[in-house]
C-alpha cells in the first residue's frame, strides 16, 4: 500500500470516479471542490472533504486536478486562498484536464516556482473506465516527476505514457479526441445514406460496429447510440459540448501550429448548430442523429 496521500480538486464526475478507484487502491484521498455540494459522492465513498485547498494541501502529498477549463484552474490556483498561495514544497501536481499545451506549460511554471513537481496527464476515457482503472493517461514532465506519478497513473489507467516534458500531454490528448469528434459526424452521414433503405438502425449499426467503420466507442455503446439514432437522446458522460470545448482547443492549437485543419473545421460548425438545438447535455451521438435528421 502506498504512503503517498492524495488531494483531488475538483470532485466533477471524473474527479470523483477517480476518488472511488484510488480509495479502492488503499490510497488516503481527499477531495476538495468549489462547491461543497460537489463532493459529496466522494465523501460518501470515504474520501475526506477539506473545507479549503490549505487544509487539502496539508493532507495531500500528491494533488491531482481535473476541472471543466483552464479558466476554472486559474480561479483554483489565484488568490489569497487560492492553490498557489499555499506550501507546495516538495509536492507533486498531477494537472489530468483538457488545456491547451501552453495552458498547461504556463501552470506549470507557476507551481514549480513554487518547489513543487508538475505532470501534465490528461486521459481518454470516461466514468466507468476510471472506476475500473481503464483510462488511457498521456503524461509530460520531468522525469523524476513522472517518475513519482507514474505508480498512481498506472493505478487509473490500463496504459499510460510519459511523452516528453510538460505540454506533450495535452497535445496528445487534443489528438486522441480529434477523430472520435469527427465520427459521429460521419456517422451520421453514413446512416443518412441508409434511412430510405428500410434497413433498422439497429443493423445498421451493428453491421458498422463488427467492420472496419466500427471504433470502440460504437461497439461499446451500442444500445445507447442506437438509442439515440431513433429519436431519444441520451445524457452521456462526454456530451456535446464537451465535444464541442475539445473540438475548438484542437482547432485553436492547429492554428498556433500552422497546420490545416479543413475537415475539423467544417465539424465544429455541425457542433455549434447542434448546441443551438439544444443538444449539448447529450452524449455525442446525439450529433449524429442531428444530421440524419436536418
Amino acid at each position: 500500500m502506498t504512503t503517498e496521500r492524495i488531494g483531488i480538486i475538483g470532485t466533477g464526475r471524473m474527479g470523483t470516479a477517480m476518488a472511488k478507484r484510488l480509495l479502492a487502491q488503499g490510497y488516503s484521498v481527499s477531495v476538495w471542490n468549489r462547491s461543497e455540494a460537489g463532493r459529496t459522492d466522494a465523501t460518501e465513498a470515504g474520501a475526506i472533504g477539506a473545507d479549503d485547498l490549505a487544509s487539502l494541501c496539508e493532507s495531500s502529498d500528491i494533488l491531482i486536478s481535473s476541472v471543466t477549463n483552464y479558466e476554472a484552474l486559474c480561479d483554483v490556483h489565484q488568490g489569497a486562498a487560492g492553490l498557489l498561495a499555499q506550501d507546495l514544497k516538495g509536492k507533486l501536481y498531477i494537472e489530468m484536464s483538457t488545456l491547451l499545451p501552453d495552458e498547461q506549460i504556463s501552470l506549470a511554471k507557476d507551481v514549480t516556482a513554487a518547489g513543487c513537481g508538475y505532470v501534465d496527464c490528461p486521459v481518454g476515457g470516461t466514468v466507468a473506465p476510471a472506476l475500473n482503472g481503464a483510462l488511457l493517461g498521456m503524461a509530460g514532465g520531468e522525469p523524476a516527476s513522472w517518475e513519482r506519478a507514474r505508480p498512481v497513473m498506472e493505478d487509473l489507467c490500463k496504459r499510460v505514457e510519459h511523452l516528453g516534458p510538460v505540454g506533450t500531454g495535452a497535445a496528445m490528448k487534443l489528438a486522441v479526441n480529434l477523430p472520435l469528434a469527427m465520427y459521429w459526424a460521419t456517422l451520421g452521414e453514413a446512416m443518412n445514406m441508409l434511412k430510405t433503405q428500410g434497413i433498422s438502425n439497429a443493423t445498421a449499426a451493428s453491421l458498422l460496429g463488427d467492420s472496419s467503420a466500427g471504433p470502440v466507442v460504437l461497439k461499446n455503446r451500442m444500445e445507447l447510440i442506437v438509442k439515440t439514432l431513433d429519436g431519444t437522446d441520451q445524457i452521456g458522460t462526454f456530451d456535446v459540448n464537451g465535444f464541442h470545448k475539445d473540438l475548438s482547443l484542437a482547432l485553436k492549437w492547429a492554428e498556433h501550429l500552422g497546420a490545416p485543419m479543413q475537415v475539423s473545421g467544417a465539424v465544429q460548425k455541425v457542433y455549434e448548430q447542434a448546441i443551438e438545438k439544444g443538444l449539448g447535455g447529450f452524449d455525442g451521438s446525439s450529433v449524429s442523429r442531428f444530421i440524419v435528421d436536418q
